[in-house]
Formats: C-alpha cells, structure tokens, sequence
C-alpha cells in the first residue's frame, strides 16, 4: 500500500532523515521506534505531504505521491493523526469530527455513528467545548476526527504521549479496532513495548537510519532492542 524508497529530509543543514526505505502492507499495523530526534515524525510529516523530501519517493496505492499538496494525499486516503493531539479548543467534539470530513460532499451521519461507537465518550461529551477533555478524550477526538476522512491509511504520531497508563492501553484497544475494521495504521511511538506488541511490524530508527526490522514481537526479543528501548 505504502512504500517509501531512500526518503532523504534535510532541515537546512541538519540531515534528519537519511535515505530510509520500508513498506507498509495493506490491512497492517506498522510501527516506527526510535528516541527523541530519531527521524520519526519528520517521517510521518514528508508523507502526509507537510515536509518536504530532499530525495527518495513516496508511493501509495501505486502512484507516486512525492511533493504532492496535503489535501491531495488527505482525498487519496492517508491521514495523520498529530502528536499532541491539536483538536480546536473552542468547537464542539462535533464540529471537530465534521472538521475531519472537509473534503467530502456526501452525508456524515452514518460515519458519526461509526466514530460514536467506537469512542462512546465522544457521544456523551457531542456538545462540549473539545479544549475542557481530558488528555485521553482528546486523544480519542483526534483519532474519530481523523476517520471522518474515511482513510485507507491512518498515520499516528506518539498517540500515548503524556496519558496515564490505564489510558494508553484503551488507546491501543481502540488502534487494533480500527485496524480490524479495515484501516491500515502506521504507528509512531515512544512506548517501544506497547507498539512492538500491537505491530505486525516492526522498523528501529536511529539517528535517521532504520538499524533493525522484522516481525512485531521478534523484535521485543532482540538484545538492542531490549537495552535501547524496553529498560531491560
């Protein structure tokens, strides 16, 4: 579905990403780890189409879509879920998800359900101001407002990020549900253990290299990585 060859991103004179190649499969759950700094979400950005590539290209469902404008690669299928969450503050939990329908023409209703039934919280919380939810909330709101796109692919940038435990498992039910109904995920995040877990695959980057990749829980087996991510 998604292949990346020898993605190379400059941020003036510092090399962030340095010619990366993976695949992501369609139906799969994919996840990038890797340390502050490593290249992860500069990855996810040249994708969605915010940052621009140096070198290297970008192919999704066949076609290349290097350089191509956000709302372009949004109406093809890819969307990304933001780290820190960046829901508007002053609109309804409502008005959020319809933001995330802004390209479609056709009715929302049937969608609305689908996100309600998924993050019943939303349902009950419809008429209240997004920026009084707690972390967790708008977590789920980034995540419903960004199916309102009816992606093929949803991208997720640190979705745990700053939420307590018991939050981030129900955040990664909800990731493997979503996966199950047909939206394939690329996956960023800090919580190597939680994501290795959930993965059906697996890529470690350093420094923007990728250094190791395999299967979801071969990798949780893997010495460096045990050491460099997982504390053991």
């Amino acid at each position: 579905m998604l292949k990346i060859e020898n993605l190379c991103v400059n941020y003036g004179g510092i090399k962030a990403v340095r010619g990366i190649s993976f695949e992501v499969n369609e139906g799969e759950i994919v996840t990038l780890v890797g340390a502050n700094g490593a290249g992860k979400s500069t990855t996810l950005r040249t994708i969605a189409g915010l940052v621009p590539a140096s070198a290297g290209r970008v192919t999704f469902m066949g076609e290349d879509i290097t350089g191509v404008k956000t709302h372009d690669i949004v109406s093809r299928g890819i969307t990304l879920v933001p780290e820190g969450r960046h829901v508007f503050p002053d609109l309804t939990v409502l008005e959020n998800l319809k933001i995330g329908a802004y390209l479609r023409k056709d009715k929302l209703d049937e969608d609305i359900r689908w996100v309600y039934d998924l993050f019943p919280r939303l349902q009950e919380r419809s008429w209240q101001l997004a920026g009084t939810l707690s972390g967790g909330e708008q977590q789920m709101l980034a995540v419903g407002r960004a199916l309102m796109s009816r992606p093929k692919l949803m991208m997720m940038d640190e979705p745990s990020l700053g939420l307590a435990p018991l939050i981030v498992k129900g955040i990664f039910d909800i990731i493997k549900e979503v996966n199950k109904q047909g939206v394939t995920i690329l996956l960023i995040e800090q919580n190597a253990n939680m994501a290795l877990h959930t993965a059906d695959t697996g890529y470690v980057l350093e420094t923007g290299k990728i250094t190791l990749s395999g299967q979801g829980k071969e990798l949780l087996k893997n010495e460096d990585v045990k050491k460099a991510y997982l504390g053991k």
